[in-house]
């Protein structure tokens, strides 16, 4: 690749970014908006709850459908009918006579959830198509960057949104938000319409396992459920690997939803003093982050991968737990600060390993990791909200992420393991191919090196990153 298309591609993915970013600050205003609309409209806390539950649905359903829609739109159209879809919904929010405003924000919170999610999978599952080859770790820092700055203007600026301008306001700001992140898309060079042929051979080959031995074992008929487990397996520790991020997300609904209540314990007269600060502190440390990865990468070549995933997710649960411990401003300041530069260690280095699978197979990893984290925070929050009416937020947080703590240093050891093992088999060939060289006679050792310089030009662009062993997530690659 020369060094102008690699800057194209670099200025085109900033362009995506950027539209992601004011997406993403639509979609957090939309949490908060859309939540408090639904209980003026309906007056019940309960339609609020069902409200999210049909969001996380949709998402859960999203994500198992995933690969199959990748398999027939491309990239481009997806992300492109998604971010359509969610202003279309907004607006038809808008427009709803009073008599059907309440099924029409269900619809809406589906529509949401859906979309959203499918974004999401083909973003992620699309980056090393759109940035090359050990740029992984680069893109997904300056994603994760964008949206955790989004996050913080969204909650922010929610209630004043809301409060001056009304809810009608609210939502057409939040639909132009996802046209401005459409029309980023459509700057993207890839085509809107798949090219069918070798797109949908590459998938079949993928959902088969790569050849005959997953059609023998499956047959033609369920390609979808094997390529899902195929996808699982072919990266080691890939599925210990999802499980951890399942019971990550278990976690952070758990101080989603003790964070008001513990905010409003410590001021009951102003409970939003506490959160509004967490959360500031919270994105800083986590663009703080992306800010070292993207230096660290630049500088050697590697990116933190799986290990550093596993030792994210501890460093992050511990922090969220210490958080709801009473501790000093001060001291839960700085909490908040490490909380959000582990939370980002950890996308990012998730996001870069699953990158590394085949085209079809990341696909269909990217949507199942949606599906799990879906349920894992869907279920989180309705466990969580009845624990928070027995327990305090500190035990209810700190079960749930210490479950989170117990599996990532399962998951933590079974990676060391597997890169003890494969540095001992590395050495072990090493030892055999010196043994056997010293078993070659003198003058075959002397006209064999010869031949290896006459070839050494013409072969050494081989010596790239297969060799070099640089590629996110290959931390793993022989466990």
């Amino acid at each position: 690749m020369t060094s102008g298309t690699a800057a194209l591609q670099e200025r085109r993915y900033r362009i995506l970014v950027t539209g992601y970013a004011i997406s993403s600050y639509g979609t957090f205003l939309n949490v908060v908006a859309l939540s408090l609309y639904v209980y003026a409209v309906t007056d019940r806390a309960l339609a609020v709850g069902v409200f999210m539950a049909v969001r996380l649905a949709a998402g859960f359903v999203a994500g198992l459908a995933s690969a199959a829609v990748l398999a027939r739109w491309s990239p481009k159209g997806v992300m492109f009918w998604a971010n359509v879809a969610q202003a279309a919904a907004l607006l038809l929010l808008v427009l709803a006579p009073d008599g059907f405003r309440t099924g029409t924000l269900f619809a809406v919170s589906a529509v949401v959830g859906a979309s959203g999610t499918l974004f999401m999978v083909t973003l992620r599952s699309s980056i090393p198509d759109m940035v090359g080859e050990g740029r992984h770790t680069w893109a997904n820092s300056l994603m994760v960057s964008g949206r955790s700055m989004a996050m913080v203007a969204g909650f922010a600026s929610s209630g004043v949104v809301v409060s001056l301008l009304g809810y009608t306001a609210a939502f057409l700001v939040d639909m132009a938000t996802f046209l401005v992140c459409a029309l980023t898309v459509l700057l993207l060079p890839m085509p809107m319409s798949p090219a069918r042929g070798d797109e949908e051979s590459d998938d079949e080959k993928g959902s088969q396992g790569g050849g005959q031995e997953g059609e023998g074992a499956d047959g033609p008929g369920r390609r979808r459920v094997p390529a899902a487990l195929v996808a699982l397996g072919a990266v080691p520790v890939l599925g210990l690997m999802v499980a951890l991020r399942g019971i990550d997300a278990l976690g952070s609904s758990s101080h989603n939803a003790a964070l008001p209540v513990y905010s409003t314990e410590l001021d009951a007269d102003n409970p939003a003093v506490f959160v509004s600060v967490f959360w500031c502190v919270w994105a800083l440390g986590n663009v703080l982050v992306q800010q070292v990865l993207q230096r660290y990468t630049k500088r050697t070549g590697r990116s933190v991968g799986a290990l550093g995933f596993g030792l994210g997710t501890i460093a992050m649960s511990g922090t969220f737990i210490l958080a709801f411990a009473g501790l000093p401003w001060a001291a839960t300041v700085l909490v908040a600060l490490l909380a959000g530069a582990a939370d980002g260690l950890t996308e990012v280095s998730y996001t870069s390993h699953l990158q590394t699978l085949p085209s079809p197979l990341r696909t269909h990893a990217f949507g199942f990791s949606a599906t799990v984290e879906n349920l894992g925070f869907g279920v989180g929050m309705i466990v969580v909200a009845a624990a928070l009416d027995v327990f305090t937020p500190l035990s209810v947080v700190g079960v749930a992420h210490g479950a989170a703590i117990v599996l990532a240093m399962v998951y933590v050891a079974r990676v060391l393991r597997g890169r003890g093992a494969q540095e001992a088999g590395e050495a072990q060939e090493a030892h055999e191919a010196q043994e056997a060289q010293e078993a070659v006679p003198a003058s075959e050792a002397r006209e064999g090196k010869q031949v290896e310089q006459g070839e050494q030009g013409k072969g050494e662009s081989g010596a790239g990153p297969a060799r070099g062993g640089h590629r996110d997530g290959a931390e793993v690659s022989g466990g």
